[in-house]
């Protein structure tokens, strides 16, 4: 039993620091050409992490979304992601502003993150992906 409760320690230590996407929201409407900010949010951590660095991707959703760590789309950022405190309610987070490619036809687009880390002291490297849909009018 006490297996248990320390495995769910551990879960739950490891998914409170994911990243995740807290703009655009789900269902934003854009245009091709449109400039888009993602804000990457970054929670608080008790446990020492370094971060590597973040790809930001489009893929066009015609005809089913896939998950990112399947395939990525059309890459619009990769490089540096440094998350920083700017309210006093919300954890670091970083802003990117990209532009929507004009190739992208009307329907669902997917935002997909890649997010790269060494957490712990170890370090042992982490690689996480995300996504958030949105709507390319």
């Amino acid at each position: 039993m006490k297996v248990l409760y320390a495995l769910a320690a551990f879960a739950s230590c490891t998914l409170a620091q994911n990243a995740l996407i807290l703009r655009p929201e789900a269902g934003q409407v854009v245009a091709p050409g449109d400039d888009l900010v993602v804000q990457v949010l970054l929670p608080d951590t008790t446990s020492s992490d370094t971060q590597i660095g973040l790809v930001i991707a489009l893929a066009d959703c015609a005809y089913t979304c896939y998950l990112p760590n399947i395939g990525m789309g059309t890459v619009l950022y990769n490089g540096a992601f440094d998350p920083v405190y700017h309210e006093t309610y919300l954890p670091p987070y970083q802003n990117f502003t990209v532009t929507v490619p004009s190739k992208f036809p009307a329907g669902n687009l997917q935002v997909n993150v890649a997010h790269f880390s060494l957490v712990g002291a170890g370090p042992t490297p982490v690689m996480e992906t995300f996504n958030q849909t949105i709507v390319v009018t």
